[in-house]
C-alpha cells in the first residue's frame, strides 16, 4: 500500500504542476509558463524555511521542554528512534478541540504539536497511536509535500486572480499561439481554483491514508489509533476549531473545521471509518488483536 500511495502521490503533483505551467500559459503564452514557474518556486522556497513559524504562531503553540512534558517526551523519544529520525520538539496548543499535527521543513527541524483538548481526552496508547502518525508524516516528508503542494495551488489560485482582471479589460491582444485569450482567461479564473484545490486535497488524502499505515507499524498498535480517530472526530464535530486558518487544515490529524462551511467542500482528510477500516486490516495483517 504504501509504495501505491506514493506512486499516487507522484501523478497528482506532476498533475498540479503541469495545471500551472498550462494556466501560465493560457494567460501569456511561453513566457507566462515560465513565470508562473518562478512564482511557485518563490512561494516553495518561503512556504519551506517559514511555514513551521507561522503556523505555530497561527495556533498559539508554545514549545515545551523535556522538564515540563516528560512524559510526552518520552513516548515522541521512542518513536522517533523507532522510525529513525531526531527526535522532534514538542508544542502544546492551547485550545479544548482535540487534535494534532506535525511541521518543520525537513526531520532535524520538525516540531510535533499536539492540543490540551487532545491530552485529556486520549490514554497513553492512543496518545502513542497519534504521535507515530505525526512522527510518520515527518518521516515521509509529508510537510514538504503539502507545502510544495498548498504553494502551487496558491499560485494557481493568484494566476486565476490575474486572470478575471484579463477578462475584464479584455485580455491579451497576441496571437492564438500567444494565448491569454478572453475565452481562456474567463476559464482559467473559473475552472483553475476549483482544479488546483481538488489535486490538492487529493495529495493530503494519500499522505493521512499513508502516516496512518506508517504510523501503525511504528507504534506496533493500530487501535490505539483507530480508538483515537474515532474520539477525535467525535469531539471535533462537537467542537470544531473556530479560530483557525482552513487553509491549514490538511496539517491535523483530523479536520478541525468540521461544521464550517466551505471547508466541507474540499476534503483534505479521508472519512475516518475508511481510515479505521484500513486500520483494521493493517491489524490483521501484523497479527495483533483490534
Amino acid at each position: 500500500m504504501g509504495l501505491g500511495m506514493w506512486l499516487r502521490t507522484g501523478f497528482l503533483m506532476a498533475v498540479l504542476t503541469g495545471l500551472l505551467m498550462g494556466v501560465g500559459y493560457l494567460l501569456g503564452g511561453t513566457n507566462m509558463m515560465f513565470i508562473a514557474f518562478a512564482f511557485a518556486l518563490l512561494m516553495n522556497f518561503f512556504s519551506y524555511w517559514y511555514s513551521d513559524r507561522l503556523v505555530l504562531a497561527w495556533y498559539g503553540a508554545r514549545v515545551v521542554d523535556e522538564m515540563e512534558a516528560p512524559e510526552l517526551y518520552a513516548i515522541v523519544r521512542g518513536l522517533a528512534n523507532e522510525a529513525g529520525i531526531p527526535t522532534p520538539r514538542v508544542a502544546i496548543v492551547p485550545t479544548e478541540t482535540p487534535n494534532a499535527f506535525a511541521t518543520g521543513r525537513n526531520p532535524k527541524n520538525a516540531v510535533v504539536a499536539v492540543t490540551q483538548g487532545l491530552l485529556r481526552i486520549l490514554n497513553k496508547d492512543e496518545l502513542e497511536g497519534v504521535l507515530a502518525h505525526e512522527i510518520s508524516h515527518i518521516k515521509n516528508r509529508d510537510i514538504l509535500i503539502s507545502t510544495v503542494a498548498a504553494a502551487i495551488a496558491g499560485a494557481i489560485m493568484q494566476l486565476a486572480y490575474w486572470a478575471r482582471w484579463i477578462a475584464i479589460f479584455g485580455g491579451y491582444r497576441g496571437d492564438r499561439d500567444d494565448g491569454g485569450d478572453v475565452i481562456g482567461a474567463i476559464l482559467v479564473a473559473i475552472l483553475a481554483p476549483i482544479a488546483a484545490m481538488l489535486v490538492q486535497a487529493a495529495i493530503s488524502r494519500s499522505r493521512e491514508y499513508l502516516a496512518d499505515e506508517t504510523g501503525a507499524r511504528i507504534s506496533g498498535k493500530p487501535w490505539a489509533l483507530a480508538r483515537a480517530l474515532e474520539k477525535i472526530e467525535y469531539a471535533v464535530s462537537r467542537r470544531p476549531l473556530r479560530n483557525g486558518n482552513p487553509a491549514t487544515a490538511h496539517m491535523f490529524i483530523v479536520n478541525p473545521f468540521k461544521g464550517m462551511g466551505i471547508a466541507n467542500l474540499f476534503s483534505t482528510h479521508p472519512p475516518t471509518e475508511k481510515r479505521i477500516e484500513r486500520l483494521r486490516k493493517i491489524a490483521q495483517d501484523m497479527g495483533t488483536a483490534f
